[in-house]
């Protein structure tokens, strides 16, 4: 059990104006976990007013000495990888097995890769008289999602501080104490006062003070559409800078000539991490129709890998959803896709056997899935794979993109080159060519109500940045 009872502002462990506060439950056991402050407007006012306090000394500080408190940062966080492990496992519910590599080991290493990049806001750009610079846009409120809490936070902190801005976090209700850590680690290594704040509380109350205060000039939030565009409606009046991550239906397109059983495997693998609650998973997974009777039957195969069950038990690849709420939806769909007729080829709404207590559910295939259907169109997040058919590579692509969302996509091909064409006509931020994995260069972000703005690479170092012309320089 932890208890934290104090906000990190300025430079300081602060007692909240509020008394209320939030509970967080392991969503393994339905237990008390975690307790945390909950804000209200005049803790994030004060919030805001100290890093926009730090804002100019920090903006000034050279980007050698950003570089080194970046550094030390990830080397902090390197030392204490056992604590950020252990709190993935307790709130999320994330298999000890495969939590360092999917929630820690990343955030490390995109703390380094932001270290470097803080010495791009020195370079000088010239072009015929005229120089280009670049300067840190302020300060900014980052608004961060439960799903991958620190990879998450790391995507948003990690460019700001390197670019010379300030900002205010405020981690998911059910994950917050990855952020707690690293406000220990700022503090220990010596970032400066006001230049990291931290509070916690309900995105619906303190978001719009978040969103709109008019000494805040950029918002990055990731999460919902829905949510995504109450921020965005906040941030209007004062025309300041919102970055989006949202939603995603993402398709896998695999062609005739493609290695069925490695497409295959690697759509449901893709699906069933961390437990299906992955923005850009591939969750649409279309097929020729030849192939949809050997897709389907191979996919049921994989799925019945996983091991659903205890987070602290190394047999476990699969652990629960993050919340009662989440579970819920997770089973609603379900039920939804067998009203609409598609066939259940693995899973289902049933409890995993032996796991009554918990927000768990099955690793679910279905098949004979059309494109209208609701499991094809909303988004899921949660283990539910849906195959879909099609006749011509035409019909594939247009499938593929007949979708409100726009966040990722791939293609499984015969090779590379022959992959190459149908990507280049996916409208999504991002294409995954013959199983590629993640790759700190690739921008990220999405298309249509997947959100605007990119993370992640030189794109994501920018967004936090305002460029400025010198004429005649």
């Amino acid at each position: 059990m932890q208890h934290r009872d104090h906000f990190y502002l300025n430079g300081q462990w602060q007692v909240p104006i509020s008394s209320e506060r939030m509970e967080v439950l392991d969503p393994a056991t339905e237990t008390l976990c975690a307790s945390v402050p909950r804000a209200g407007s005049e803790d994030v006012e004060r919030a805001i007013s100290a890093a926009r306090e730090a804002f100019p000394a920090w903006a000034a500080t050279p980007a050698q000495r950003r570089y080194e408190l970046l550094m030390a940062a990830a080397d902090e966080m390197q030392r204490r990888y056992d604590e950020l492990c252990d709190v993935h496992i307790m709130t999320l519910g994330s298999p000890v097995q495969v939590t360092g590599a999917i929630h820690v080991d990343g955030p490390i290493e995109g703390m380094r890769y932001y270290a470097e990049r803080a010495f791009r806001m020195e370079q000088v750009e010239r072009k015929e008289g005229v120089a280009i610079v670049r300067e840190p846009i302020g300060v900014c409120s980052l608004i961060n999602p439960w799903n991958y809490p620190l990879h998450q936070l790391i995507g948003k902190l990690a460019p700001a501080l390197a670019a010379g801005c300030t900002v205010v976090a405020k981690p998911a209700e059910q994950t917050p104490l990855q952020d707690f850590i690293m406000a220990e680690i700022f503090d220990s290594v010596g970032v400066p006062p006001g230049v990291f704040n931290l509070v916690t509380g309900v995105g619906s109350e303190i978001g719009p003070v978040m969103a709109g205060h008019p000494d805040v000039d950029m918002v990055s939030f990731t999460g919902s559409t829905a949510a995504g565009i109450k921020v965005a409606e906040n941030a209007a009046p004062g025309v300041k800078r919102v970055c989006q991550e949202l939603g995603g239906k993402s398709p896998l397109l695999i062609t005739e000539e493609a290695d069925i059983n490695a497409a295959v495997r690697l759509g449901v693998e893709n699906v069933m991490a961390n437990t299906g609650q992955t923005c850009d998973a591939l969750t649409r997974m279309l097929v020729p129709r030849s192939q949809l009777q050997k897709a389907a039957t191979l996919a049921g195969e994989i799925a019945r890998e996983q091991v659903v069950g205890d987070p602290g038990d190394k047999r476990t690849t699969m652990g629960p959803l993050v919340s009662r709420r989440q579970k819920d939806t997770v089973l609603r769909f379900i039920r939804r896709g067998l009203e609409e007729g598609a066939t259940l080829i693995e899973g289902g709404a049933q409890e995993p056997e032996g796991l009554s207590r918990g927000y768990y559910v099955r690793p679910t295939i279905f098949s004979d899935v059309h494109n209208d259907m609701a499991i094809a169109r909303e988004e899921i997040f949660g283990p539910v794979l849906c195959i879909i058919a099609y006749d011509t590579l035409e019909e594939a692509i247009e499938i593929a993109n007949d979708s409100d969302y726009g966040l990722s996509s791939a293609v499984f091909a015969r090779s590379v080159d022959d992959a190459l064409p149908i990507a280049r006509r996916l409208k999504a931020g991002q294409c995954y060519l013959q199983g590629a994995e993640f790759s700190f260069d690739a921008p990220f972000g999405g298309y249509k109500l997947s959100g605007n703005g990119r993370e992640w690479g030189d794109e994501g170092l920018l967004e936090y940045a305002e460029t400025k012309a010198l004429l005649g320089a």
